[in-house]
């Protein structure tokens, strides 16, 4: 058997399924099924497609309820959990930030400006009952974006194995889901960037099987005055985050490694510790170029 790359575009993003199996039409026709789920997540939770759920929830915030079938209730049970456990520092209330930023041109938003959009996070008031969800104040939204990408990974992936795969991942612009070794049994060795050039790897990480994601502020930002600003708002200030160039985490699921890489860098300078605490293996380099890691990192 050999292995097979099929590229594909989704969520703003060239992603790619490996799949190592006997000929290249089998891995297109066993990597479409994996196309077709990211595409379905894509359509369903994206929050720039007027008909998705949360496109949905967010045009009625402060009118009425919503109604939500099981997927949708698991994901919104997840956000509550991170936010939890970021002591509220993962919101999926705080995507109303992008109103005042914009990425593509070096521009710092009014103060006033952010003081409004920021008295409008809080996933502690977005009232849930039974299957129903709803958001009190007209303005609010949700968003998905910190963890959608991770999750469209990890279904594609299990759409994968439960046809039988063994061999390969599923790339979604750096956030991988590996569902077993290369075909001779050696694990993938999956480059991790340097934040700094694009075209500089800074390590790399041995997965057999497992997940990998990294948060960054290199993916979205302009740089003024000498200092940069990315695309990670803490959700109280309405600020961009500075400590970390990126954070790399290795755990058994894309939507965790996601959640745990954007948590650290949300925590600053305490990211080390939540990571230390997780357990997990990362690779998080800091605002001033230093590397901090903990095993199975190459």
């Amino acid at each position: 058997m050999t292995s097979h790359r099929v590229f594909f575009d989704a969520m703003a993003s060239r992603c790619e399924v490996r799949l190592t199996v006997e000929d290249e039409p089998s891995a297109k026709q066993l990597a479409q099924l994996a196309i077709d789920e990211v595409h379905r997540i894509e359509a369903k939770y994206s929050r720039y497609r007027p008909g998705s759920v949360v496109s949905q929830i967010s045009a009625r915030a402060g009118l009425d309820w919503v109604e939500c079938d099981d997927e949708t209730l698991a994901l919104l049970a997840f956000a509550d959990q991170l936010f939890e456990q970021s002591a509220g520092l993962f919101d999926i209330t705080s995507g109303v930030l992008r109103r005042a930023w914009n990425f593509r041109q070096p521009a710092l938003p009014r103060a006033d400006v952010l003081r409004n959009l920021c008295a409008l996070i809080g996933w502690r008031s977005v009232q849930r009952d039974g299957r129903r969800v709803r958001l009190p104040t007209a303005g609010m939204e949700l968003d998905f974006g910190g963890f959608g990408k991770e999750y469209a990974a990890d279904r594609a992936a299990h759409i994968l194995i439960a046809q039988g795969v063994r061999n390969g991942y599923v790339n979604l612009a750096g956030d991988i889901h590996v569902m077993g070794p290369q075909g001779d049994q050696q694990p993938w060795l999956i480059g991790i960037q340097d934040p700094r050039q694009a075209d500089r790897l800074v390590a790399s990480i041995p997965i057999a099987s497992g997940a990998l994601a990294t948060s960054g502020d290199y993916e979205r930002f302009f740089e003024l005055d000498g200092h940069r600003y990315c695309h990670i708002l803490h959700p109280q200030s309405g600020q961009p985050v500075s400590h970390w160039r990126s954070v790399s985490v290795l755990a058994p699921s894309a939507i965790v490694a996601g959640s745990y890489s954007s948590i650290a860098m949300l925590q600053q300078a305490q990211g080390r510790e939540f990571l230390e605490d997780s357990g997990l293996v990362y690779l998080a380099i800091d605002h001033l170029g230093a590397m901090h890691r903990k095993d199975g990192v190459g």
